[in-house]
């Protein structure tokens, strides 16, 4: 999310600025518009407001084409902006065909090695990265990273992002043993060149801290979120807006290790931080009501989840659109919620909306497809619809299995899932293998954990 957002806001940035060199020379008036345009974008932008942020960037855009030509390199700047609110509101395929053209821009007016490239190639492998398209993703990120390397050095500061966002790749695939280094390297170049206790640096503990999360190395994780949190407090201060993103990094690790109390009083304190800063219809804050939510359906809080779940929901609607995957998340926790109570027909078309909205956004064979199916099938299955559970779960299971890799943690669950199910359905053979894998999948991440 931090990278997310630095990138995007380096392309709003980047536009304005650079046109001052031919405001002397070609349509001053239009150029300094153009500026003052993607500059309040990204003051919209900053706020939640993203439909106003890509009209003005829209504008600046057709003034920049105007004056400077399409294939100029501030062209490709805003095009990577506007590219960037564009995946911010889930319209992937617009930000896709936007992001495809700043790069050729930059290709074929500063030529393929020139490091400008590599923010094109980073957009375009994250856009990829969210649609869960990792084997496109990964070849631009590589390049990214070797036109940064060859530019400047392997341990110049411009190639830490780059390699967080290709170790995040790796992270986001199960192929932790290849994120771990990448992020460590990362951080190091950080701590180097900027020193110990800056934002930047806090960045990459957070992502050596969730990479840590992920392995199920709690211990570990731990310390490396609290530095994260202490650098932002004092470099930011302790209400600023990145400081709740630290703050629900580590209450989602301690939710993790059933820590409740200590848990809550954390994503409370995000979640005030998010309304006083950034006011409460921002998508931060639904993102911060949606985890509090969580945490207290898992508690069986059902009354207190209940309205936090709709208020995200409906927070998200408003500022994203009713088809935008963040919308899927809501759905899907009120639809968990209601099949908890036994309220099968209010879970029912939220599951169904949730799958339609994210086949739409990320395509049928999406990893988070694959999770609403599979809560889906435990739905139909709670009811005795075994017919209509059964290809859900199957499919579930082979999604993730070709998007990620049949050995991926991710898996195991679904295996756990399906087999319970066919041992319901008199198939305990078929059952006890897939409870196998599992438990092999599961085995493989503990001993990615050191024994506390």
């Amino acid at each position: 999310m931090y990278l997310a957002w630095v990138l995007l806001s380096a392309g709003l940035a980047l536009a304005p600025s650079s046109i001052a060199s031919a405001q002397a020379s070609r349509n001053d008036d239009e150029l300094a518009e153009a500026r003052r345009l993607n500059q309040e974008a990204a003051a919209f932008y900053s706020a939640g407001q993203i439909p106003k942020a890509i009209a003005l960037v829209q504008r600046a855009l057709a003034i920049q084409e105007k004056a400077l030509g399409p294939e100029h390199p501030d062209v490709a700047a805003s095009l990577d902006a506007l590219a960037g609110l564009y995946r911010a509101q889930g319209q992937y395929r617009d930000a896709e065909r936007l992001y495809r053209r700043a790069l050729a821009i930059r290709e074929k007016t500063l030529g393929r090695g020139n490091p400008a490239l590599a923010l094109s190639l980073n957009n375009l492998a994250g856009l990829y990265r969210a649609q869960g398209k990792y084997a496109e993703a990964e070849p631009l990120y590589r390049r990214a990273v070797a036109i940064e390397e060859e530019s400047r050095g392997p341990e110049a500061l411009v190639v830490a992002p780059s390699l967080d966002n290709l170790a995040g790749l790796y992270r986001a695939q199960g192929k932790y043993a290849q994120a771990a280094p990448l992020y460590r390297r990362a951080l190091a170049i950080e701590e180097k060149w900027r020193g110990p206790e800056e934002p930047e640096v806090a960045a990459s503990l957070n992502n050596l801290a969730g990479l840590y999360h992920a392995q199920g190395r709690y211990a570990d994780a731990e310390p490396l979120y609290r530095r994260a949190l202490a650098i932002g407090e004092k470099t930011l201060g302790p209400e600023h807006p990145s400081i709740a993103a630290n703050l629900n990094n580590l209450a989602l690790l301690y939710a993790a290790q059933s820590k409740s109390a200590e848990s809550e009083a954390l994503q409370r304190r995000a979640l005030e931080i998010q309304e006083k800063a950034l006011g409460p219809e921002h998508p931060d804050v639904a993102t911060s009501l949606n985890n509090l939510a969580e945490l207290e359906r898992a508690q069986a809080k059902y009354a207190q989840a209940e309205p936090r779940y709709q208020r995200a929901l409906a927070i998200r609607e408003k500022a994203l659109g009713l088809e935008h995957p963040a919308v899927a998340g809501s759905l899907t926790g009120l639809a968990e919620l209601y099949q908890a109570r036994g309220q099968y027909a209010q879970a029912e078309p939220r599951y169904r909306r949730a799958l339609a909205i994210l086949e739409k956004a990320l395509g049928p064979e999406h990893p988070d497809v694959a999770t609403v199916l599979d809560s889906l099938a435990g739905l139909y299955e709670a009811q005795g619809k075994y017919l209509q559970a059964e290809p859900r779960y199957r499919r579930a299971l082979a999604i993730l299995e070709k998007a990620l890799g049949p050995e991926h943690p991710d898996v195991a669950p679904v295996l756990e899932n399906f087999a319970g199910f066919l041992r319901k359905t008199n198939r305990a053979v078929v059952a006890q293998g897939m409870e196998a894998r599992a438990r092999i999948i599961r085995a493989k991440r503990a001993e990615l954990a050191p024994a506390k």
